[in-house]
Formats: C-alpha cells, structure tokens, sequence
C-alpha cells in the first residue's frame, strides 16, 4: 500500500474521532474506512503514536473495542484557565470498595457483593451507576433474575486503563491479607478462589467435652477419696445413680 493511502486513512481517521468527540467502535472505524476492522486499528495506532512521540495536546485512547480523542492530562492545568473546571466526584470508601470488587468479580449481582463485603451496598452500588462507573450489564438466569452489574467505559477512562484485563493483579500476600480480614470480620473460612468452605456439622447426639482453656486437656475433678476422676466418668457416675434411683421407685410401687 502506499504512503498516500496510508497517511489519508490516518486522517480519516482523526476526522472521525474528533468529529464525534466521544469513544467510537473499531467496527465504525472500518465502516468509515471502507476496510477490514484490522486495518483500521492498524490505522489508529499509527495515528496514536505519532500523537504520542510529539507529547501533541490531543491524544488517542483505547478503551475494549473502541477508541477516544481526548486532551491530554500534562495539559490541563492550562485548559481550566479557559474552561470549566469538572465537578470532582469524591468517592468514598466503602464507593471504592464496592467498585473494586465490580471490577475484578465483574458481571456480579448485589447479593454477591454483599456477601463479599458482609453489609448492604444498595447506596455504594447505586452512587456507583449515578457516577456512570458501573451499569447494568443483564440479568442473571437464577430465581428472581437478579442484575449484573459491571464497569463502564467511564470507569476506564477514569482509571486511564484500556480494558478491565489491564487492571494491576493481587499477589498472593495481598490475597491472603484481605482472606484473613474477611475470615475475621464475618467469622467464615474462604478458600484461595474466594469461595465460602462450609464448616463440618457437628453430630447433634455428640457433646464436647468441657476443655480446660489453660492446660487444653479434658477438665477433671476430684472425688470423695481424692482420685482424679474426667468430667466423663462424672457424668456415668450421675447416669448410674439415676438409674439405681429409678430401679428403687420401681421395687417400691
């Protein structure tokens, strides 16, 4: 292909994404390319990193399958002197707590969230979709058919990362620190997937015996003559006894 093909498919290109003014799908770049979708990506990023090798005030940013021209941050000292300072959305957090689980859980009904998190998030999860972080992606197919929600293409702008797959992963010390805060907090076992480990049941017909805290042993206890006798044989003991009692009410009647 030659360069003047190339160099017209670039501009097309910027006359598109500054013409919408917001985030445009590869597919309607092709569209406006008369080409194949890999061609205009392909068209983008050369278009992208010539943007970004002369640091120009515009820049171009990929967020999944679409494509934005905005300004870029170095500049915006300079664009509030003339514009409109944004109104900044302070988020709380419990906010940033319930958006971090959206992000990496996502799509995740409420119930799910809660469950993570041990309280409501009703107000987090609809300050949430009010800030235009997170949406309602469907609906899961489970009785009553809850909502799923997930982030945005806000939440990625805001967040300066291209798709959700870019976002930092937890080692394993940030796994097992956060596990052991939620074990402690809800009183619950978690295992490494996240997963709630039902505890055994106790056998209903089975009593613990009494352990002593200090020693962690069965507690026991001193008879009459001064033996060492378990709280077990203590228990037999008072079982003998009702029983002689009940064979002498017998004998008597």
């Amino acid at each position: 292909m030659r360069v003047e093909n190339l160099k017209k498919q670039e501009s097309v290109v910027e006359s598109v994404l500054f013409t919408m003014g917001q985030s445009v799908e590869i597919r309607q770049l092709a569209a406006a390319l008369e080409s194949d979708e890999e061609t205009a990506i392909q068209a983008v990023e050369r278009l992208k990193e010539k943007y970004d090798k002369r640091k120009a005030g515009m820049q171009i940013v990929r967020l999944d399958d679409s494509y934005q021209m905005c300004s870029r941050a170095d500049y915006y000292e300079h664009l509030i002197r003339v514009a409109a300072t944004p109104k900044k959305q302070v988020l709380s957090d419990v906010v940033m707590e319930t958006l971090a689980i959206i992000a990496y859980k996502q799509p995740v009904t409420k119930a799910d969230i809660e469950k993570i998190r041990g309280v409501k998030s009703d107000h987090a999860v609809n300050r949430l979709v009010e800030y235009d972080l997170v949406y309602e992606a469907g609906r899961l197919d489970a009785p009553g058919r809850p909502a799923l929600f997930a982030t945005t293409e806000e939440f990625l702008r805001r967040f300066g990362v291209g798709s959700t797959e870019q976002l930092p992963e937890m080692n394993v010390e940030q796994r097992e620190e956060i596990r052991s805060e939620v074990e402690e907090e809800l009183n619950l076992k978690i295992d490494e997937e996240g997963h709630l480990v039902d505890e055994p049941e106790k056998d209903a017909g089975t009593a613990e015996e009494p352990v002593d805290s200090e020693t962690g042993m069965e507690k026991t206890e001193e008879n009459e003559s001064g033996a060492i006798i378990s709280n077990t044989e203590i228990e037999k003991e008072i079982e003998s006894e009702d029983n002689s009692e009940t064979d002498e009410e017998d004998s008597i009647s």
